[in-house]
């Protein structure tokens, strides 16, 4: 393959810096209406930022991003003493900056004179030079309401088919010789594969005919064009193969309930390709080589039962695999592939190490890793098992990496604290990501570098935010030329969409749980009906950027609370095995405060709180309404869970490998069957009052349909009125698009009935 992308675990830090942190009484003061605090003492710079900070953001439990925030208002050398007191024009400053409201400012007379156009300074005394509490109370209100800038009146109603239906053209990708872009499009209401002659005026050929199910994926091999599908989101993926008119499509690997993954695209090697399918053993991953013309498959490795990643050297001999009993492991190595595998790494319980690649010559790997550790690294290991760090970050994982086998070198690491951010390896490739990012005016969290060409002269960029869907643009090195290529759902307009905060609390028990708060467009941030929406997984992370359904609910003038729980992934080892055995009990406890601060913030209304999850999600609402049943007026329970029993006895056979690591994770259904019991919401039925709608998918591969069935017969022979939609096309949520439209119908109904 041309390049490589692989995302690991994301994180933030769970120690302490310096900074002293807010209190929960500094919390509540600096979020009134009107802030007084009668004390006349000047303040330091220190204690002005800590004020600032806990007032205009809603960082309130992580000191290094509190941290991260002093230091894009204050940059290096501008305040020698933070200690000294500070002074009305450094506070304009900092509070210009804060607002972002900077301009061309240089001088601090200049942010002043801002300052004062803006309003920030009314009815502040201009009788000295130095900043009082007092001052400082009026001030932050002043630059809160600016900066919210609202009416309370909010903005129009988007429909709902508006943010769910298909966003138009997306999934942009360049031939490997540069000549052709492909990308997915609507057709009969489903996502199907288009191709373009690039510098040419000719129209797009759609080479797909897909009707029943949206096109999951596209890749080239060489000249041929290939797709993955499944059949009513059942997740068994077939590869298909399409001619450039769509006049033959051809299923390549026409087994049933077997799917299929993609290995390597074997560069160099002509019509062939490595794929892993659980063809011979349905819990298990053997590897084949495809021939994508003929669909002819050859068997090369085979899967002795507890593989579950394999990697192939640059020459496409599989050559290293990784080995688990679901809790501890091994990385395995072989010189060729005539000889037998040998331990490389061991890796122990809770660690993880994931190869990505062979170096060019073959006499190295590049990986992620997390042995030895807390954090996530990228590594390189010789072929003795020698580790050299590449890149750490002290605060979080890293989330990814993209390296390229042309250079032969890693081009960047990713990693994620409030946003992705980036550090380079290639210094030429930094020149050029920072010259595609400035001719775009954005954030270096909102540019992705999508595609490239071989020679690395063509490139597929893209840019997303939490209020823009997404762009496309292409752009050519050789002539410096930047073309739009399709905006995804253009209909959407940035300026009426919500900003996405990112935020931070502590839990009961001292952890920093971080997150997102979503707050409705031009409407003031008090005494709002809230939708707090744990992720799936757990073992997942919520991230910064667009999100159509948190926009939905936004729009419709719900405040949206998104928790990164103890167990999310990203936050270090440490932060994810704190959720060990926590289902419904401490992993719910850290959402429960994370309402619990919006309500203390007077964010949220006590009395109009709803919950609504997919997957774990799902569990996480079940789970709320059963063991903490006043706090919620009304439910929403997605593809969720509600027995662990049945949960653990029905995962799909390929994921039998990792039964143990559910067991580790989760319980054991003997040895753990009172706690499994205890945390099971389907038992406790007796319990729950708030209102519930339940969404299905029937074919659903991961949470069965039992498991809406159960909760819903349960509550109904209780007497208690469920609202159930039950899709016998669909899998682990809603793909098909009139399925979306009318599940986000129904659920704004009930919650608009429940808590408006």
């Amino acid at each position: 393959m041309k390049k490589r992308f692989l995302t690991a675990s994301l994180a933030i830090i769970l120690t302490t810096a310096t900074v002293i942190p807010a209190t929960l009484q500094e919390v509540r003061a600096a979020n009134e209406t009107n802030v007084v605090l009668a004390q006349e003492e000047h303040l330091s710079a220190q204690e002005f930022l800590d004020l600032a900070v806990t007032a205009l953001t809603f960082q309130h439990g992580s000191d290094s991003m509190r941290q991260q925030i002093k230091d894009q208002w204050v940059k290096a050398g501008e305040i020698s003493d933070l200690s000294a007191i500070i002074k009305r024009d450094q506070a304009a400053r900092i509070l210009v900056r804060a607002a972002n409201k900077e301009g061309k400012e240089k001088s601090l007379p200049e942010y002043l004179k801002k300052a004062n156009k803006l309003g920030f300074f009314k009815g502040v005394s201009s009788s000295t030079d130095f900043i009082t509490k007092q001052d400082a109370g009026k001030l932050l209100n002043n630059v809160k309401h600016i900066k919210n800038g609202s009416n309370n009146k909010g903005v129009k109603e988007i429909s709902v088919e508006d943010f769910m239906k298909n966003p138009g053209n997306f999934g942009y990708e360049l031939s490997p010789d540069g000549n052709y872009i492909t990308f997915a499009s609507e057709w009969e209401n489903r996502s199907n594969v288009f191709v373009k002659k690039m510098n040419d005026n000719s129209e797009p050929v759609r080479v797909s005919s897909s009707k029943d199910r949206d096109i999951a994926g596209f890749f080239w091999k060489d000249d041929a064009l290939l797709y993955l599908k499944d059949k009513g989101g059942d997740e068994n993926f077939h590869i298909y193969s399409t001619t450039f008119n769509g006049s033959v499509e051809k299923d390549l690997t026409p087994y049933p309930n077997v799917t299929v993954g993609i290995l390597d695209s074997l560069q160099g090697v002509k019509d062939e390709i490595l794929i892993m399918m659980n063809k011979e053993d349905a819990t298990v991953f053997d590897v084949y080589k495809l021939n994508v013309k003929t669909g002819k498959t050859t068997h090369v490795a085979k899967n002795p039962g507890n593989i579950t990643n394999w990697l192939a050297d640059r020459n496409g001999n599989v050559r290293v695999a990784v080995a688990t009993d679901g809790v501890e492991g091994t990385v395995l190595y072989r010189d060729s592939e005539k000889d037998e595998f040998r331990s490389f790494i061991k890796i122990g319980a809770g660690d993880e190490v994931m190869p990505i690649a062979f170096s060019k010559d073959n006499k190295f790997i590049y990986a992620t890793s997390n042995k030895g550790r807390d954090k996530v690294e990228v590594v390189k290991y010789d072929l003795q098992g020698k580790e050299e760090v590449i890149m750490s970050n002290d605060e979080v994982d890293v989330s990814g990496v993209l390296y390229n086998a042309e250079k032969d070198k890693l081009l960047y690491g990713a990693y994620a604290t409030d946003k992705i951010h980036y550090q380079f390896f290639d210094k030429n490739f930094e020149k050029l990501f920072r010259k595609i990012q400035n001719k775009l005016g954005v954030q270096e969290s909102q540019l992705g570098i999508n595609d490239y060409n071989k020679e690395m002269t063509k490139f597929i960029v893209s840019v997303s935010s939490d209020t823009i869907y997404g762009k496309y643009y292409y752009y050519d090195s050789t002539t410096d030329e930047l073309t739009e290529l399709a905006t995804l759902s253009p209909w959407l307009k940035s300026s009426e969409l919500a900003e996405m905060h990112p935020i931070s609390y502590k839990s009961r028990d001292g952890l920093i749980i971080n997150g997102y708060l979503t707050l409705p467009k031009n409407k003031n941030a008090k005494d709002l009906p809230l939708i707090v929406n744990p992720h799936g997984g757990p073992w997942a992370r919520d991230m910064w950027g667009f999100n159509p359904e948190v926009q939905l609910l936004a729009n419709r003038g719900y405040a949206v609370l998104q928790v990164n729980f103890r167990s999310s992934t990203g936050y270090g080892k440490e932060f994810l095995q704190a959720g060990n055995k926590q289902w419904g009990l401490k992993i719910q406890d850290d959402i429960t405060d994370g309402v619990q601060w919006a309500i203390d913030q007077g964010i949220a209304d006590p009395k109009r709180i709803g919950i609504y999850g997919a997957s774990f999600g799902g569990y996480a609402t079940l789970a709320g309404i059963t063991y903490t049943p006043d706090l919620y007026a009304a439910a929403v329970d997605y593809v969720g869970v509600s027995n662990i029993f049945t949960l653990l006895d029905t995962i799909p056979p390929y994921w039998e490998t990792m039964r143990d690591i559910f067991y580790e994770r989760v319980g054991h259904p003997e040895k753990d069957k009172e706690l499994l019991t205890a945390v099971s919401p389907v038992f406790h039925a007796d319990k729950i009052k708030t209102p519930l709608f339940v969404a299905q998918g029937a074919n659903d591969p991961r949470v069965n349909k039992a498991e809406s069935d159960q909760i819903v017969e349960a509550l109904r022979a209780r007497g208690v009125d469920v609202e159930y939609m039950l899709k016998d096309n669909e899998g682990h949520g809603f793909a098909n698009e009139e399925n979306r439209i009318e599940f986000y119908n129904a659920m704004l109904k009930f919650l608009d009935h429940h808590l408006k």
